[in-house]
């Protein structure tokens, strides 16, 4: 899939960005002397390699509700929202009583809290799993679940798709973002290291396929038979703008994967809590063996979860596989996840979410149609973005051919005209918290009029 665009368009979008760059920069000179002084500490003057953006790094002071403040003073509405972790924005009452009440009472022991009870029959409530573990971050709950299907199974080969991203320990760092020129044929895609440091054996473990393509499972399984020990996806597609599922396709794989003896786990991770109360796999109506929850469901504190069948948990249970970790069930984070749980993602927050989105997508799609702009929106639940291209994207095949400049120009925008959108915005999703308002997603459509227009003219 291409996105064709005029020549004239293209001088525009280029004029367009070279301006809002040099505003960027203008307008927070504070980000650039904090920049510029933790270069000397932090390698690459950031705390994650995610946060080199061009044309330089954003530098936050703090949030408040629906806002955050960068190192100058200025105000965002803020919908990067921590890449999917800020669900009940900044500074919720409800999770400010919960740490507050917990850090006076310890935030340490390495032994189980009531809390963590709670915790895990309300997920078991939502997400239609019996037994649960904790963990501190997506990266770990994800290198759990394939540990476990490799234990579970005694096999040593997964399966993962093109363009996905699940952490990053070893298993999972393949093909996250390949360059097209590195992927090879789509009917047998090549595993690509996502960075330096991976070994090749570790990569030769992980067989890579495409989004949306069941016959591409069958393939793998077929070539590799009994050596497969499960395969981790992301049910609703959420590392190349967002890419649904067609029907079917998921019923699919699970049939599929259970005929080979193999296990599903769902990389929730993303769409847990932010695309419904149950995630995708209550929302989808397909359930897996697994489920990795993490970012939403702390509350803007680290944690992480992972849900799975009596059958699959009991290899913990009986001490097959060790599930451990220092801070897992950590009781600040434990107080934290059953706040957001119990008073943060209830019904009445869903219903609120759900006007956001409707408006949002109503305003931004008035103004494609008005402008002509090669683009579409695609959001579910709490979360959305545009995607440059005039037709639907189905894998990472298609999402490879849109010209990222559009996706860099639109987030150059909506930040100097006072919204705070992920950088990376091609791949990257918005995320409406519980505390946003109609007003907040005015002034992001307001943004998106004045860059549809600057570019198209």
């Amino acid at each position: 899939m291409t996105t064709v665009t005029g020549a004239t368009t293209t001088a525009r979008l280029e004029q367009f960005i070279a301006e809002e760059e040099a505003h960027f920069v203008d307008r927070q000179p504070a980000s650039r002397r904090l920049f510029e002084r933790a270069r000397a500490s932090l390698a690459g003057g950031v705390t994650s390699s995610w946060q080199i953006t061009r044309p330089q790094p954003v530098w936050l002071r703090g949030g408040k509700g629906s806002k955050v403040y960068d190192a100058d003073g200025t105000e965002y509405v803020d919908l990067h929202g921590g890449y999917g972790a800020g669900l009940a924005g900044h500074g919720h009452p409800a999770i400010v009583a919960a740490v507050r009440r917990r850090v006076a009472e310890g935030t340490h022991f390495a032994q189980p809290t009531e809390d963590a009870i709670a915790v895990s029959e309300e997920l078991a409530r939502r997400f239609g799993l019996p037994l649960w573990r904790f963990g501190n971050s997506g990266t770990e709950a994800t290198m759990d679940a394939v540990h476990l299907m490799r234990a579970i199974t005694g096999r040593d080969l997964i399966l993962k798709v093109e363009g996905c991203y699940h952490g990053h320990h070893d298993s999972v760092q393949v093909s996250v973002a390949p360059g097209a020129e590195e992927i090879g044929p789509a009917d047998h895609p090549v595993g690509v290291a996502s960075s330096t440091g991976i070994p090749r054996q570790i990569r030769e473990l992980t067989v890579v396929v495409g989004f949306n393509d069941a016959g591409a499972v069958e393939q793998a399984l077929a070539e590799h038979p009994g050596e497969v020990a499960g395969m981790i996806i992301e049910p609703i597609m959420m590392n190349a703008g967002i890419i649904p599922p067609e029907a079917g396709y998921l019923e699919q794989v699970k049939e599929l994967l259970h005929a080979a003896g193999a296990l599903l786990a769902f990389d929730e991770v993303k769409t847990g809590l932010t695309v419904g109360p149950g995630g995708a796999t209550a929302r989808l109506g397909v359930q897996p063996d697994l489920v990795c929850l993490a970012k939403s469901i702390g509350g803007g504190l680290a944690s992480a979860a992972i849900g799975g069948t009596e059958d699959v948990m009991d290899h913990i249970t009986r001490g097959v596989y060790e599930q451990v970790g220092t801070f897992n069930g950590n009781p600040l984070a434990m107080a934290a996840t059953r706040a957001m749980l119990s008073e943060v993602a209830t019904p009445d927050a869903y219903e609120h979410l759900d006007q956001l989105r409707e408006q949002a997508v109503a305003g931004l799609n008035r103004v494609i149609d008005a402008s002509g702009l090669p683009a579409h929106v695609v959001a579910i639940g709490a979360k959305g973005c545009v995607t440059f291209a005039a037709e639907p994207v189905r894998n990472y095949r298609d999402f490879l051919g849109i010209d990222d400049r559009f996706s860099h120009a639109h987030w150059l925008a909506q930040h100097n005209g006072g919204v705070f959108l992920p950088p990376w915005g091609k791949a990257e999703q918005w995320l409406f918290s519980v505390q946003h308002t109609e007003e907040d997603v005015a002034l992001f459509v307001g943004n998106f009029q004045r860059f549809a227009e600057a570019v198209t003219g």
